[in-house]
């Protein structure tokens, strides 16, 4: 997952909002205690964040895979 296709994945599910206040506040300790941004600042691999931020905002796990792609060229 690239870094385009979480954050559309973000807004996908949650708005735009929503998505970048969950996103830089809510703390994910699957993440060692880092916020989503922080995770992808310190290099982890954002499809881990992705699923990290659904388990634990309780996304159905139907909605958790194939958001947020972008269209292929």
């Amino acid at each position: 997952m690239r870094v385009s296709e979480f954050w559309q994945a973000v807004a996908d599910e949650f708005g735009e909002g929503y998505g970048r206040t969950v996103t830089r506040d809510l703390v994910l300790g699957a993440l060692g205690d880092r916020t989503a941004v922080q995770a992808i600042a310190a290099g982890i691999d954002t499809k881990e964040i992705w699923v990290a931020l659904c388990a634990s905002t309780d996304v159905p796990p139907n909605r958790r895979y194939g958001v947020g792609q972008l269209p292929k060229k």
